[in-house]
């Protein structure tokens, strides 16, 4: 190999190197603290992780090999070099700060179904009129909230016609109550898997198999569609609870 590609191809695997470890620290933070399973398929974590770790370990190790020629003096490399490094690390803070903005924050229930809430979907004037324990979105993951009976007919009126102008009513944190106080609503509005069974029997090994790993029989377990962006599955419910304890790729409408 010509001496000039060899050192190419030393600093550009150098480069590659430290942009695989950056990677790997943004990518931990986005599948166990934003994303964690099931939204990084149900909120499209995976495809946004692809994407940024297709800049940052693609196009900077590219760039590095073209201007790294054995010709250089160190100095003039370290320029070079530290230059893309910025430019890259300016695409990769903006990458990390779309997928942190377009994050789940809650798992609401809204009527007859779960939905999944993204930072980007709440209206931040309808966040400042929510109670103060929802004025903050969560960091470190999303969390259940539920969305309280209507007051009146006109409240549902008003709610119902944003819904149709694309306001999901589960994104409304001016509704936002506290998941363990609707548990009752919840389970009333849940279905039974034996139904789920009957319409899907395509998928009975699947079910049958998550309601065992959750000691579950279907005969008293019960579920709720869970609704989000482009996708539709199924969240099996605790019989205690009412929480998700399995969530299942089986789009049950």
């Amino acid at each position: 190999m010509p001496t000039d590609l060899r050192h190419r191809f030393k600093w550009s695997i150098g480069h590659f190197l430290v942009s695989a470890l950056i990677m790997l620290v943004i990518g931990s933070m986005i599948f166990f603290v934003w994303y964690p399973d099931p939204y990084r398929v149900l909120s499209g974590g995976l495809s946004l992780f692809m994407l940024v770790a297709v800049v940052d370990l693609v196009l900077g190790p590219v760039c590095t090999f073209a201007v790294a020629s054995a010709k250089k003096s160190l100095r003039e490399l370290r320029l070079d070099v530290g230059l893309i490094a910025l430019v890259q690390l300016a695409a990769l803070s903006y990458g990390a700060w779309t997928v942190f903005q377009a994050r789940p924050v809650h798992l609401a229930f809204e009527i007859d179904r779960l939905r999944v809430v993204h930072a980007v979907d709440v209206d931040p004037g309808l966040l400042a009129r929510s109670t103060p324990e929802f004025r903050t979105l969560p960091v470190w993951g999303p969390e259940p909230v539920a969305v309280r009976p209507f007051v009146s007919e006109s409240e549902k009126m008003e709610v119902t016609m944003a819904a149709l102008q694309g306001v999901d009513i589960g994104a409304r944190a001016d509704l936002w109550v506290s998941y363990d106080s609707q548990a009752a609503a919840i389970r009333s509005a849940s279905l039974p898997v034996k139904a789920l069974l009957s319409s899907k029997p395509q998928e009975a090994p699947a079910i049958e198999a998550a309601l065992t790993s959750v000691g579950l029989k279907a005969d008293d377990a019960r579920y709720l569609p869970v609704v989000s962006r482009q996708l539709a599955w199924t969240a099996i419910l605790s019989p205690q609870d009412a929480r998700p304890v399995r969530f299942l790729p089986i789009d049950p409408f």
